[in-house]
């Protein structure tokens, strides 16, 4: 490997995984993008400024005067039109990490479903949100919320309150979940009518009852936390290890193993090795310089690659073919495009050519390369590619390329690439074959684009993937191509399957068929039982494609497509559409990997996201397929059930660790399919600040206006199938065998006493992470918390000898009889590590707490400790009183005997 490979993987293995920097003392490099479903409103844009203006205040005083918001750019829709924005370069609407769109909900939240310490995927606000006042009661100030929401975003923790679980057992005493340990607060429950009940004690948990709510005081004694509740006037900072509550059931204490938040943002952040030696500023920060700027239409040049090499596996023929999907059916109306080839020398193909038509498409596809000769002079097409994206309007500012090649460079890149980074251009690059020069990855992250490693195997259709996944989203997903189905088969007799169109999809919906030599038989039929028959199909037998174009839009249920050839060769079938109405958006699948470069020594975990309009959608069948450049390739079912890779149960992100990797560049796709109905779409509550139904003040409870009710009945989706490829990403762990991982961490381990048994419950692991079955486990338990989080090894052995683990994925539930009789009023706790064949432990699992409680037939109402101490306050004053009176009668009492002796 040479000194510049080495380089660039290192910089691959350093670089942080968003485009935000910290430059100094303050961040950079902040884009805030407003989606195009969102209504003109210049106001919008000035409340954006003051919660970042405010937060950079908030955000200086929470990390001891280190940090504060330095420079952010606003990108506004294209269809905002009242003032002239200044051009944007690679600002676009996917990449950005704070966005602003309509949703159901109101409430700011984070999308976050990755490990403690990684950043979330970005942060979420409503225009209602920014632009009504009113909701600063609810949550708090803007900026103090910014500052909870980029704690999410930036260091990866979670929250600190519970809606799930907002009350524990401190001591057999009801306790909130909450930090820091000095929050006080008052339990009731808030009737219909507005009045306040005390809280009822459900005799079996010795917890308050459902309805129950905390009202914390209005004026606090410490400044912890933010992550808690940032509406509190006192909470300005995060909590630290001395007030941290390590018992609350909260997600902090979930995800992050019972550490504290500010050890997290210090220890495990992509700012770890930044914020400890950082030295706190001397004075205020200044105001944060803002940019506002607007994407217009796509202006794009194809630059491609014709040297020798690409006339080997048929990688020209490719080009082509997935390059015409890209300007039939992907590329919008009046977006340009211009057309690059380079080999030895570099050749306008096609100046800047307005799509106006089928015919201006059809112009362009004609204009495609279909010949390969000659070195591979990358700079030369780079250059040539740049100087007509200049053409327009003077630079490449905003531009995009789609740069594809398939060797090492003849010339130098290098001396070119950072020309090309600094040109303002989107640079996307799809480095076929394994030799393709590794400084492509370089540019595309540098510049906002995407980067694609597809392979030479026909039947993975990778290239095609690649081309359809080239779409520049600002935020209105009803515009963009859907793919549906990318799959293929070499065979010499059937190939058949069924892609299920749903109601939000339809239009526009298209059937590209490719054949590697011989023109098959194919019919394709409609959910009614019409069916297309090849004469009803645009052949092109140059090309190797047959193409069926539904007219108007498809008919929604089940298509089933019948394809058979009598030679053997490769098929693959393609089908995209678009939303089947402007009001509804389509359901969209996302996938990505958790590193783009991997040295085998953290586990790579895959994900992929499935939702319509910002809502999970949950029990669908997902399943990813991992392809090396050797064409080998495996197959994961992807699973949204809270246990091992998987941070949330039914959040719609579907997870899995990937272990069984090979060295070089790795494709990643993803099947979603819902053809046995089960499939939902849902809501689920974000991680983001809560609402607080009211406070505590001098001792009374004022309540807030309630939180706007939002419908959390899981709408039925019907049947659909979805295609999506991920970014491909590369794996060099020394040695010739991937690293051995131990079993996952268990995260979902709970308890119940059962008479003098324990039954314990939880997700088994695997025997690599989440794959195949662990060999054993380690179950210890002790009276004391901390002493087991701290000093597993020290707790109390249970006898696993009778349990053999189940494959990974399975419930597993076991009773276990202790050495002793279970007091009433015992709390214990639980704590379990896996082991595989090679004898590598797992983590310790989370921590599950367990009281026995003797049903009380009269239990007592909740007992509010500032009532008590009301009470206490106003009895000892009585006490007091009666005792001044009596010595003041016993005083006068002696006075007058004294006088009349």
């Amino acid at each position: 490997m040479d000194s510049r490979t080495v380089l660039v993987l290192l910089w691959m293995l350093l670089s942080s995984s968003t485009g935000i920097k910290l430059d100094g003392n303050g961040y950079v490099d902040i884009t805030i993008a407003i989606s195009s479903n969102v209504k003109e409103d210049s106001t919008l844009i000035d409340k954006i400024k003051d919660m970042f203006t405010e937060g950079s205040i908030y955000l200086h005083q929470a990390l001891e005067k280190k940090v504060y918001f330095k420079e952010a750019t606003i990108l506004v829709p294209p269809n905002w039109s009242g003032v002239k924005f200044d051009r944007a370069s690679t600002e676009s609407y996917e990449k950005a990490k704070i966005r602003i769109d309509n949703a159901d909900s109101i409430e700011p939240y984070a999308h976050q479903y990755g490990e403690c310490g990684d950043e979330a995927q970005y942060i979420h606000l409503t225009p209602n949100y920014l632009l009504n006042d009113s909701v600063i009661q609810l949550y708090g100030p803007r900026g103090k919320v910014l500052v909870h929401e980029w704690a999410h975003l930036r260091w990866g923790v979670y929250d600190e309150y519970s809606e799930t679980k907002p009350f524990y057992l401190s001591n057999l005493r009801p306790a909130a979940t909450r930090c820091s340990n000095l929050i006080d607060g008052l339990f009731y429950h808030p009737s219909a009518d507005g009045s306040l009940q005390l809280c009822n004690i459900d005799p079996q948990t010795l917890l308050p009852t459902e309805g129950c709510k905390y009202f914390p005081n209005k004026n606090q004694y410490t400044e912890s936390s933010i992550m808690f509740m940032p509406s509190l006037d006192s909470a300005i900072t995060f909590c630290r290890a001395h007030e941290h509550i390590y018992e609350a059931p909260n997600l902090q204490n979930e995800k992050c193993g019972n550490k504290p938040t500010w050890n997290v943002i210090f220890e495990d952040s992509v700012d770890k090795d930044t914020l400890p030696s950082l030295k706190p500023m001397q004075s205020s920060p200044p105001a944060p310089i803002f940019k506002v700027v607007q994407r217009e239409q796509r202006v794009i040049c194809l630059i491609l690659d014709v040297s020798t090499s690409m006339a080997t596996d048929n990688r020209i023929l490719r080009l082509q073919q997935a390059a015409t999907l890209f300007l039939r059916e992907i590329i919008e109306d009046q977006a340009s495009v211009g057309i690059v080839s380079f080999s030895t020398d570099a050749t306008l193909l096609s100046r800047l050519t307005t799509i106006d038509s089928e015919s201006t498409r059809e112009k362009l596809i004609k204009l495609l390369p279909s010949g390969a000769n000659g070195w591979t002079y990358m700079c030369k097409g780079l250059d040539l590619g740049i100087k007509e994206l200049e053409t327009d309007n003077g630079n490449a500012l905003g531009d995009e390329i789609i740069f594809l090649t398939d060797g090492e460079a003849t010339d130098d890149i290098n001396a070119c690439s950072q020309n090309a980074i600094k040109s303002g251009a989107i640079i996307h690059t799809l480095a076929l074959g394994p030799n393709a020069d590794k400084l492509l990855e370089q540019m595309a992250k540098e510049t906002g684009g995407i980067y694609f490693s597809p392979n030479d195997q026909i039947t993975s259709n990778q290239l095609m993937d690649a081309f359809a996944s080239l779409t520049l989203s600002n935020g209105d997903y009803t515009k963009d191509p859907v793919q549906l189905e990318s799959v293929g088969k070499t065979t010499s007799d059937w190939f058949n399957g069924t892609v299920s169109v749903d109601q939000t999809v339809g239009n526009q919906t298209s059937f590209v068929i490719i054949f590697q030599s011989q023109f098959p038989s194919i019919s394709i039929q409609s959910p009614s039982g019409s069916v297309y028959s090849e004469t009803q199909m645009n052949h092109d037998p140059f090309l190797k494609t047959v193409t069926l174009n539904v007219p108007g839009t498809a008919e929604p249920g089940d298509w089933k497509y019948s394809i058979r050839t009598t030679t053997l060769q490769a098929l693959t079938i393609t089908v995209t559409s678009h939303a089947a109405s402007a009001d509804v958006p389509p359901i969209i699948v996302k996938t990505r990997i958790n590193q783009q470069f991997s040295d085998g020594t953290k586990p790579l975990i895959v994900f992929a996201e499935v939702s319509q309009n910002y809502r999970p959608v949950i029990n669908a069948e997902v399943r990813a397929t991992l392809e090396s450049q050797s064409g080998s390739a495996q197959e994961l079912r992807l699973l949204d059930n809270g246990a091992g890779a998987d941070a949330f149960k039914d959040d719609g992100v579907y997870s899995r660790y990937f272990t069984k990797f090979e060295k070089g560049r790795i494709s990643l796709k993803v099947r979603v399919k819902n053809q046995d109905g089960q499939a939902r779409i849902t809501v689920q509550k974000k991680n983001g600040a809560p609402y607080v139904p009211g406070y505590v003040v001098n001792g009374v409870v004022e309540l807030n206006p309630p939180k706007p009710q939002v419908s959390e009945e899981p709408l039925e989706v019907g049947s659909f199938t979805r295609t999506a490829i991920g970014e491909s990403f590369e794996v060099a762990f020394t040695g010739t065998a991937p690293p051995n991982f131990p079993p996952n961490k268990i995260t979902d381990l709970s308890a119940e006493i059962q008479e003098d048994s324990v039954l314990l419950s939880w997700t088994a692991p695997g025997e690599d992470l989440d794959q195949g079955t662990a060999k054993s486990y380690e179950i210890r338990w002790s009276y004391d918390h901390q002493m087991l989080r701290e000093n597993f090894i020290n707790g109390h052995v249970v006898n696993t000898a009778a349990v053999l683990p189940l494959e990974a994925g399975s419930v597993e539930q076991h009773s276990f009889n202790l050495s002793f009789t279970i007091q009433n009023g015992t709390t214990l706790f639980f704590a379990v590590q896996s082991e595989d064949e090679q004898n590598a432990k797992s983590e310790t699992s989370n921590i599950a707490q367990v009281s026995k409680i003797l049903p009380d037939p009269n239990p007592p109402g909740i007992s509010n400790p500032g009532l008590n101490l009301t009470v206490l306050v106003i009895s000892l004053c009585v006490v007091i009183m009666v005792i001044c009176f009596v010595v003041a009668v016993i005083t006068w009492s002696v006075r007058r005997r004294k006088r009349l002796g």
